[in-house]
């Protein structure tokens, strides 16, 4: 393949043109497409956007388990048997406390998660009331994830200094079934919608190996391209023990990283995060995830293990790289 084809990429990509069905399916699956050239090609759109900084992301799993739907990958659907630790929401001083350790820790953003259909009114307002807490005390970004969300609960927790309100659409409208029957993909665009209708910037991602076809990874990239996301995580299936969709994916190094790199080129200005599931897939080449993606999460996911905050900066420096933080300067997060 010709060096000005990765080079033409890149130019695509920067100048706000869209790659064709038939260049994206290429990019995953031709042979002949090299991934070094590939990686560089999209290493120079993030450069452009995000330089050589990595933005690290701290989950609070504030709720887990006790969830009425139905999603089939996840370890707290109401069909699953997998033996989690539920528990109803954390109390604020524990929320806060976990808030203080990913400032002090050098996070950028902290992410409060909670399992369930979508927040009542009631926790919309006691949802709102932590946010002002934390954003009075630390100088750190804050992303909800709380499941389906109106208009006017996104008003509210906007208000209350919300930075972020996270809903991932997982997955293209047409493989949306087979992975969830309690919701539908609509349903989800309709809370990311909300959150834009009230200006709230939004996270939106998918999850790579649940049995869906190289269409629906285009669709969803260019769906959350549409969007306009602000942050897209790309997650990478880990079959649960318990849940309904325990098939092991064949998904290699290399085609993880052809992936990342897709969402590169088609969403040039997003903050990509390369969350759960790189650790286990890609393997002895989980460093080179950093040239297109330019944020990981860092101590675990919801119900799945994860690299340790010191091994992931360490892995950073090593590249080459820096974090990122709330600070006026770039600095590193602290040893552990």
């Amino acid at each position: 393949m010709e060096i000005t084809f990765y080079q033409e990429l890149t130019t695509i990509s920067l100048s706000g043109e869209l790659l064709s069905d038939a260049t994206c399916e290429k990019l995953l699956t031709a042979s002949e497409i090299e991934l070094l050239p590939l990686l560089d090609a999209a290493y120079q759109v993030r450069k452009t956007y995000f330089q050589n900084e990595v933005q690290l992301h701290i989950l609070n799993n504030a709720q887990n388990g006790y969830c009425p739907e139905d999603c089939h990958y996840c370890a707290q659907a109401n069909s699953a048997t997998t033996d989690i630790e539920a528990y109803p929401l954390k109390p604020d001083t524990e929320i806060l406390a976990e808030a203080e350790r990913a400032y002090e820790s050098g996070a950028y953003r902290y992410c409060i998660v909670m399992s369930g259909r979508g927040p009542s009114p009631k926790r919309v307002a006691h949802l709102a009331k932590l946010i002002r807490t934390v954003k009075a005390r630390y100088p750190i970004e804050v992303c909800l994830s709380a499941g389906l969300v109106d208009v006017e609960s996104a008003g509210i927790l906007k208000s209350a200094g919300l930075d972020r309100l996270n809903h991932n659409l997982n997955t293209s409208e047409a493989h949306y079934p087979k992975i969830c029957s309690t919701h539908s993909y609509q349903d989800r665009m309709d809370t990311l919608q909300a959150a834009q209708t009230v200006g709230l910037a939004c996270c939106s991602g998918v999850i790579v190996g649940m049995g869906e076809g190289i269409d629906d990874l285009i669709k969803v990239a260019k769906a959350l391209r549409q969007l306009e996301v602000a942050s897209l995580p790309v997650n990478f299936f880990l079959p649960i023990f318990g849940t309904q969709l325990v098939e092991t994916p064949t998904l290699t190094p290399d085609y993880c990283l052809r992936v990342l790199c897709l969402y590169r080129f088609l969403n040039p200005q997003a903050e990509i995060r390369v969350a759960a599931g790189r650790e286990h897939h890609f393997r002895s080449m989980e460093v080179m995830a950093l040239y297109p993606a330019n944020s990981m999460f860092i101590d675990g996911y919801l119900n799945a293990e994860g690299s340790t905050a010191s091994r992931t900066l360490e892995m950073i420096r090593d590249a080459g790289f820096t974090v990122k933080t709330n600070s006026d300067d770039t600095e590193p997060l602290k040893q552990e």
